[in-house]
């Protein structure tokens, strides 16, 4: 499954430079699964810039997660830097 989710500015740099391989996201909605690929698009208030990063995710918790929400690990596939 594709999912596409914004990303703010500094949520995102750290992404491409390695140093965050994981979200914690809301997924009632989603049913994140491992395998899945994830479009991170940069969002800087109150547009998006048109930078993005494709990850596939490559594991998924809800241990001690609030209600509804999971971490998920990812790889990044392809990115704009």
């Amino acid at each position: 499954m594709k999912h596409k989710l914004k990303t703010m500015p500094c949520y995102f740099d750290a992404v491409l430079a390695g140093e965050k391989q994981f979200e914690i996201r809301f997924n009632d909605d989603r049913g994140f699964q491992k395998g899945d690929e994830v479009t991170l698009m940069e969002y800087d208030s109150p547009c998006m810039t048109g930078r993005e990063c494709i990850v596939e995710i490559t594991f998924v918790t809800n241990y001690q997660q609030k209600t509804g929400f999971v971490v998920f690990g990812f790889k990044i596939k392809e990115s704009d830097k």
